[in-house]
């Protein structure tokens, strides 16, 4: 039944019969987690023969011994492996610890600070600002929260931000200083920035202001759910084309392809960029873990391994995908909402009516099911509009998945019939 061609008795029915359908559910006790994106253990154990793997032998392919201090920016083997996952070079590359958000945290801390290539640190010149696509990753959106950089949410297209009001706020005032990007899959819509809008990011440098960068975070580069996902175009390649090189960091990691929490990040930049960076990371540290990268190494080996793990990892998430999407079906056609199908990454999003994503996510908490609060994927916590929710699928199990979402579903309903009956009695 669709929502607004129903009649008032029609909704009260609906309502009644939802209420009972939700109170079973409040009294099942259930407990479901949906919040965060974590692989689950069937996933990690995907990785386990990293464990012993080295055999004793801590020399990577050039004769480092990985057990010794030095090598700040990481072994050669690391970035001869993971360069093309970036679409870069072994000379644009650094691989660092466990995760990628540290290298972000830190390369906005030293723009901040202490600048970047060719620039004075961003907060000598005033109020630092960031753009923000929206909905967004809300740890991208905290570090900015963190280092006082105030955040301006710009929308997402289909195809990715809407590159008209990005480059007219770009263009119009020098004091927007970067702009954060999940360019494949992008949490938490999944949609895949096109060629046009890649395109139009690597002319970003030539018309913002002085020490603009792009924080291109390619967290699900090789995360595909289907063989023909779409790709993705290379965003350093068009950027040497534009002479904007200097203006882009790209960061990846294996968290989600091996151990989550014991992988392997990396940042990739123009020679200029790697080298102011590494001079102010040389101040906090002598070196990563290369033992930890000289492991992944030998594990992940190459490229075609790469894709052959990817595709085992893809195995146990597409069907909890699935799940959701098979039951947020029951939805269609009812004008109670509106969700992305992706076809990678880790997320799922779903946009309600206006106004009630905060009502739904009590109402399922109440349920038994928590999910990932209202307006987490919006600066300071605040969507304008309360309606989008970050659906994570990833860590339980399929069928504890079907369970939450099944409340989910009812939870939807049951908030569109309640706010559809107050306005038309107000």
């Amino acid at each position: 039944m669709q929502l607004d061609s129903a009649s008032d008795a029609q909704l009260r029915e609906w309502e009644a019969a939802l209420s009972r359908e939700y109170e079973t559910f409040k009294a099942a006790g259930l407990n479901l987690d949906l919040t965060r994106g974590k692989p689950s253990a069937d996933q990690l154990s995907l990785s386990d023969a990293l464990d012993g793997i080295l055999g004793g032998n801590y020399k990577d392919s050039d004769g480092t011994d990985v057990r010794n201090y030095g090598g700040i920016d990481g072994i050669a083997s690391a970035k001869a492996l993971f360069a093309p996952v970036l679409g870069v070079g072994t000379d644009e590359i650094l691989i660092g610890g466990s995760s990628s958000l540290t290298l972000m945290y830190q390369a906005a801390e030293f723009a901040f600070y202490k600048g970047v290539a060719g620039s004075p640190a961003w907060s000598s010149g005033g109020e630092v600002k960031f753009l923000a696509p929206v909905p967004g990753y809300d740890r991208h959106f905290g570090i900015c929260e963190h280092l006082g950089i105030k955040l301006i949410p710009v929308a997402m297209n289909s195809d990715g931000p809407d590159m008209d009001q990005v480059e007219a706020l770009v263009k119009a005032d020098p004091q927007i200083k970067g702009i954060w990007c999940v360019p494949r899959f992008s949490n938490p819509s999944g949609i895949v920035y096109s060629d046009a809008v890649v395109a139009r990011f690597a002319a970003l440098g030539n018309i913002a202001g002085p020490g603009f960068r792009i924080f291109w975070d390619n967290a699900y580069a090789v995360h595909t759910l289907n063989d023909n996902a779409p790709r993705l175009a290379n965003l350093m390649e068009l950027c040497r084309r534009n002479g904007t090189a200097d203006s882009v960091y790209l960061f990846g990691s294996t968290s989600k392809i091996t151990f989550a929490g014991a992988g392997v990040s990396f940042m990739a930049a123009s020679p200029a960029n790697l080298k102011v960076f590494r001079q102010h990371l040389g101040f906090g540290q002598i070196g990563p873990d290369k033992v930890n990268q000289l492991r992944h190494v030998k594990f992940l080996r190459d490229a075609d391994n790469l894709t052959a793990l990817m595709q085992k990892h893809a195995a146990l998430l597409k069907p909890r995908f699935d799940a959701v999407l098979s039951r947020l079906a029951a939805l269609k056609g009812t004008g109670m909402g509106d969700w992305t199908e992706p076809q990678g990454g880790y997320f799922i999003a779903f946009d309600t009516r206006p106004g009630l994503a905060r009502t739904v996510v009590e109402l399922a908490a109440e349920a038994g099911v928590k999910l990932t609060p209202a307006g987490a994927t919006y600066p300071y916590g605040e969507d304008p509009q309360d309606r989008n929710i970050r659906l994570a699928p990833s860590f339980p199990k399929v069928e504890e998945i079907a369970k939450a979402t099944d409340v989910f579903v009812t939870c939807v309903k049951l908030a569109s019939v309640r706010q559809a009956l107050a306005q038309r009695a107000g």
